[in-house]
């Protein structure tokens, strides 16, 4: 997005990708995808700089108006805390989903095991338990999260096993040149 300021007053916002006119003179809607940085500054357009909008899955998220702060245009984000309860529902929800999904494709590890009375191999029964453990572990401090934040931070912080097939990629050290 871009915006014309002229007289210390955004005149036009402006789209990228769309044609515009300025002053009785039609932009056709590549202009400023072909312009320079000159070309721009000549008719006053600056880049729209836009804050960071919070995460819609935990705030009703409002974009503010632009404003013209010291040369820039700025657009911010005004947030409201969702529902707490039914926040924390649908996010325990989703972990009980990442678990089952986690889960779901060694069930079968399980199946053979009970019906051949064999015993499972140690280490997937260890890693299934530790999946388990872990969805209980972030079910709960989802549920005793006091706020929203709180919330927000334990669903961006999970951090789940690796099953023992894993295999750590290894970092190159090789310069590229």
């Amino acid at each position: 997005m871009f915006a014309i300021v002229q007289n210390d007053t955004i005149v036009q916002l402006v789209p990228e990708g769309t044609a515009f006119e300025l002053n009785g003179v039609q932009y056709p809607a590549n202009w400023c995808n072909l312009s320079t940085p000159e070309d721009k500054a000549a008719i006053g357009m600056v880049d729209v700089i836009y804050g960071q909008a919070p995460s819609d899955t935990y705030y009703w998220v409002t974009q503010e108006a632009p404003v013209l702060v010291n040369g820039q245009v700025l657009v911010n984000y005004t947030s409201t805390p969702k529902d707490l309860d039914q926040t924390k529902a649908t996010c325990k929800s989703q972990i009980n989903n990442t678990a089952y999904t986690l889960l779901f494709p060694t069930d079968w590890m399980v199946v053979k095991a009970t019906e051949t009375s064999t015993p499972m191999d140690p280490a997937w029964n260890t890693w299934r338990q530790s999946v388990r453990t872990r969805a209980d572990t972030f079910r709960a401090e989802v549920e005793t999260a006091p706020s929203m934040v709180e919330v927000e931070f334990v669903m961006n912080n999970m951090a789940w096993p690796h099953d023992p097939n894993y295999i750590e990629p290894v970092q190159s050290t090789e310069v590229q040149p």
